[in-house]
């Protein structure tokens, strides 16, 4: 069978030799009964590494998210977002349908707010209105296909709007599914990113290469509250020390290595650019996703993946103009050939 170049997304990968060796080798108990004593060594180590009091271990980064947003919110509550933001995009409706809060979205195509637009944006403090209770930024910033993927927001730029949070008394929760990315891309610690936010996420299963996981960290009165709504949300688990395991193998030994996803994204953007079909923009690939938009208006992006299919690469349409790449540890240079002759017989070289 014909290798099969999978770009969908840095979810694909299978854990490796050595990581599903570590999982075996795990000492697990009861979670919930008793506690497990990886995950809890899981829990205190992303803790430490945000600089937050503490972190539960939960299934997925959309769940995080969710546990997020209901631990700092009450029902009839509104929530600040980017437009494109995977809260508001990709999550099913949580927030309204687990919480009952709305969102009121603002346009940041490179996943910066503007502070102006922010200050606008909360309510006031009326009967009528509904409270701002929670601001959530993306690191880093996947965005809707319009604008390259993956940007890591600056420091700056989090540390201002951080400055107006507190000003403003409104906590701030960071969806950092792919925070190790941006911080690698940037040099910039993960801690000095996650201390812009008050409650923040990560996810194992993006980029570093776990099969599951995800974990929120915050301070001590807001992980009491999460701690509930993990329970609710069926997201505290038993012998999850296996899965934990992945976690702390992922820490040790692939979040380096994120430096060789990004430079894959951008010789496979060059390489997109180069097509005639494509416009990939290489010198916005700052990360590990290369957003490609389909130039030619006879074909739109579903049609180009279903081609690319054809020739054993796959790839995810985000919209109806515009396909996503993501590099991974399960993908290369011989992947990055394998896409050339996709594009070759696709776009007619």
């Amino acid at each position: 069978m014909a290798r099969v170049a999978d770009f969908r997304s840095d979810t694909v990968t299978r854990p490796s030799a050595d990581m599903l060796a570590a999982m075996a080798a795990a000492e697990v108990g009861d979670d919930v009964l008793d506690g497990d004593p990886t995950v809890a060594r899981l829990e205190r180590r992303v803790a430490e590494l945000l600089g937050k009091d503490g972190a539960w271990f939960v299934p997925s980064g959309t769940m995080a998210n969710s546990v997020a947003i209901g631990s700092w919110t009450r029902p009839g509550d509104e929530v600040i977002c980017e437009r494109s933001a995977h809260m508001v995009q990709w999550e099913s409706g949580a927030a309204g349908a687990l919480h009952g809060v709305q969102t009121t979205t603002l346009h940041a195509p490179s996943g910066a707010f503007e502070l102006d637009e922010v200050r606008r944006a909360v309510r006031l403090r009326s009967l009528h209105c509904p409270r701002t209770a929670l601001i959530c930024v993306e690191q880093s910033f996947m965005g809707s296909g319009e604008a390259a993927g993956g940007r890591a927001v600056p420091l700056a730029s989090l540390r201002a709007l951080h400055a107006l949070s507190r000003e403003l008394s409104i906590p701030i929760h960071m969806d950092g599914a792919r925070l190790f990315n941006a911080a690698v891309a940037s040099g910039v610690d993960v801690r000095e990113y996650a201390a812009c936010a008050d409650s923040v996420s990560i996810c194992l299963s993006k980029g570093l290469g776990c099969p599951v996981g995800s974990l929120i960290a915050g301070p001590a009165p807001f992980l009491e509250r999460a701690r509930l709504l993990r329970k609710r949300l069926g997201g505290w688990m038993r012998q999850a020390g296996y899965l934990a395991a992945a976690g702390l193998y992922a820490l040790e030994h692939n979040v380096a290595r994120l430096a060789e996803d990004h430079t894959l994204a951008k010789e496979l953007a060059s390489v997109l650019d180069g097509c005639g079909g494509l416009d990939a923009t290489p010198h916005e690939v700052e990360t590990n996703i290369v957003m490609a938009r389909v130039l030619d208006p006879r074909r739109d992006a579903a049609s180009v993946a279903g081609e690319f299919r054809a020739h054993n690469v796959l790839v995810l349409p985000m919209n109806e103009r515009t396909l996503r790449f993501v590099t991974h540890l399960d993908v290369g240079t011989e992947d990055v050939a394998r896409v050339l002759v996709a594009v070759e017989e696709v776009f007619g070289g």
